[in-house]
């Protein structure tokens, strides 16, 4: 009954942002009807980058004051908000967002300031007192639900998702059509040699493609990794490079990792055709410590097992 009684963990905080380009006004940006979705999307994708998580952290209301776009968060985890006061304070947050939004609105380089406050409180003065900014942003509680307009936004942030997803398969068989079957269409500036057998542990193995068994292998053990071992593909493989990862994760945020996983293999076998083979995928795997799921996939047993 104690534990029922305690309320959860919620807090607010104001982002404020400015671009110090001249020639690029993010509330000018923001108050446009075609621009507005771009903006709001490279908002979404670096706080979610921020915190891990799609839901990690709410947009409440998004206000233009002149020369700012100030964006209302809403933090319903502690353990979020301590995540985003990190990337916040060691500057991945303003990267990602100068990333995000170069990508989104096809610019060049968008410099930016960023500034935090929660009440009368400036965090930027006491970010390396974690538990204080914690406390501030506890301190100040949701004044209001997301409003209309945000929620407009999501639905149509979806929609895009959806449609560049759909548009992207599509794109992958128009190009494989053209090729003849032993020529599958390959991935820009690559130049990887077609090999036969590949070696991992000591032993020999067919470099065949990817199977629907090992994909569902995959998907299932591969767990919170799956961004890391799409990271690896990217190198090589066109389709997933950047927003490509981070457009999987939202687009499927809340049919949890298995979906999110199985769609990046997905995408990575249909971009690559029968470039898509079982030594690409278990060199991500030992890339990122997962040798033990590259074991299983292979049909080896476990190391673990021998110990």
């Amino acid at each position: 009954k104690m534990a029922d009684s305690s309320p959860p963990w919620t807090g607010s905080a104001y982002l404020f942002l400015q671009s110090t380009c001249k020639t690029i006004a993010l509330p000018s940006l923001y108050e446009s009807s075609q621009k507005k979705p771009c903006v709001f999307k490279a908002l979404k994708l670096a706080l979610a980058d921020s915190t891990g998580s799609v839901n990690g952290v709410d947009m409440l209301k998004v206000h233009c004051s002149h020369p700012h776009l100030i964006v209302q968060l809403r933090f319903c985890r502690r353990e979020n908000c301590r995540r985003f006061l990190r990337s916040y304070r060691e500057g991945a947050l303003q990267k990602s967002l100068q990333s995000h939004l170069q990508l989104s609105l096809a610019t060049t380089t968008v410099p930016l300031q960023v500034e935090l406050k929660a009440g009368s409180d400036h965090l930027d003065k006491m970010l390396k007192d974690e538990d204080r900014c914690l406390e501030c942003i506890y301190r100040e509680k949701p004044d209001r639900l997301p409003d209309e307009e945000i929620m407009e936004l999501e639905k149509c942030l979806k929609s895009l998702m959806l449609h560049q997803s759909t548009n992207n398969n599509v794109a992958a068989k128009d190009c494989s059509s053209l090729k003849s079957p032993s020529q599958p269409c390959p991935p820009q500036g690559s130049s990887l040699p077609s090999q036969l057998t590949f070696t991992f542990q000591g032993q020999q193995f067919d470099n065949r493609t990817i199977t629907p068994d090992d994909h569902q292998k995959f998907a299932k053990s591969v767990s919170k990794k799956w961004k890391q071992v799409g990271r690896s593909l990217q190198k090589s493989c066109r389709a997933l490079r950047d927003p490509a990862i981070d457009t999987l994760a939202l687009e499927y945020d809340r049919e949890g990792l298995y979906e999110q996983a199985y769609q990046l293999l997905l995408r990575f076998i249909q971009s690559e055709g029968k470039r898509a083979t079982i030594a690409r995928l278990v060199a991500a795997l030992e890339e990122n410590g997962l040798a033990s799921l590259a074991e299983e996939i292979l049909g080896l047993p476990s190391s673990e097992d021998c110990s």
